[in-house]
């Protein structure tokens, strides 16, 4: 099964009856690295901010769209909050521990946490 970015590539290739040189010509990029975004089933990482806003040009639709669609074919989701590259990188990050580490991460935020709510009410 395609990835979303995938999907999102293909979409607009077959509406508009473009090649990936033809997205590629658009958005200033390799027509390489169309393809290779076209067809890796499995992203890795996040592509580079430039590749994605030349992708973006490239099929006309809002950065946005191509940022999601990436950052769910590389196993990131994206909450629907005000951005925040921290918190979506902390989010990312924390997908890839254990479990075991994952709940080390919890216990650790919520010491943080509840160290806030003293501060906060001490004052």
């Amino acid at each position: 099964m395609a990835n979303a970015l995938q999907q999102l590539i293909r979409a607009h290739l077959d509406r508009r009856g473009w090649s990936y040189g033809d997205v590629a010509r658009h958005g200033g990029l390799p027509r390489s690295t169309v393809h290779h975004l076209a067809t890796t089933e499995r992203v890795v990482r996040m592509p580079q901010a430039a590749t994605l806003e030349g992708l973006a040009k490239g099929l006309d639709v809002p950065l946005d769209t191509v940022r999601r669609a990436a950052a769910e074919a590389c196993g990131i989701h994206v909450y629907d909050t005000p951005a925040d590259p921290e918190v979506d990188l902390l989010i990312a990050s924390v997908q890839k521990l254990s479990a075991d580490d994952r709940r080390h991460v919890a216990a650790l935020v919520e010491s943080l946490l509840d160290r806030s709510d003293t501060r906060a009410s001490e004052k």
